[in-house]
């Protein structure tokens, strides 16, 4: 998985100017950040008391490239983010697929909504690398023949798969992006528990370390308050 931060307008100033408004009218921004503590500490009462659209008025545009699962899995998240992706239906696809490192977990355990995954034998590793490989260069060669032969490129893809690579631009604001984190990340400090398919938390884990270098003290105060969304 990657993740680039193309371009922003994020920070911690952002929310304190939002929130301020409402009690002490249009500030400037020398004003609205004079005094660090109690900066951190409005933030952290507005995450702890849930008022949540200070946190809109910031943006984050993120190039993420990933495979074709995970994104069918990020487009659930529609409330805050906007997407355009790469178009199998006006440019070649190029032939890059996932195939799972020797770290990912292979066997599930447990039944639905009470499961853990723990690691697969060298083995299972095996069996997955090589039957992956060989549906990948079985339906590409597919698709490239189908190609040649004159067909649409938006009929000819059809034949891929969901490991197929993609990419796209995904833009959200801080508020959007905390509660993508709190459904698609695992971390000791939340407390709602949630169980993410390790490729887009993956994912999930690159954007939040480029959110907490622009948004200090909100990152924070999302982790000191269960990282529950406000």
């Amino acid at each position: 998985m990657s993740v680039e931060l193309v371009k922003h307008s994020a920070s911690d100033s952002d929310v304190l100017w939002a929130a301020r408004v409402s009690t002490a009218g249009e500030q400037s921004l020398a004003e609205v950040t004079k005094d660090p503590e109690r900066s951190k500490g409005l933030i952290n009462y507005l995450m702890r008391d849930r008022h949540g659209s200070p946190f809109e008025h910031n943006s984050m545009t993120f190039f993420v490239s990933a495979p074709l699962f995970v994104f069918r899995e990020f487009h659930r998240h529609r409330v805050g983010w906007s997407y355009n992706e790469e178009s199998g239906r006006y440019r070649q696809l190029e032939p890059v697929f996932y195939v799972p490192s020797e770290e990912r977990k292979l066997v599930q355990q447990g039944r639905p909504g009470k499961y853990e995954f723990v690691a697969g034998s060298p083995e299972q590793h095996k069996v997955v690398t090589e039957a992956m490989e060989e549906s990948y260069r079985q339906s590409y060669r597919a698709y490239q023949e189908m190609l040649d032969a004159g067909v649409a490129r938006e009929v000819a893809r059809a034949t891929l798969p969901v490991g197929l690579y993609s990419s796209m631009y995904a833009t959200c604001n801080a508020r959007s992006l905390m509660h993508f984190l709190g459904l698609r990340t695992q971390h000791e400090q939340a407390k709602v528990p949630s169980f993410p398919q390790r490729e887009i938390e993956m994912v999930g884990e690159l954007m939040e370390a480029r959110w907490a270098e622009l948004m200090p003290l909100t990152h924070a105060a999302y982790n000191a308050n269960g990282r529950v969304a406000p």
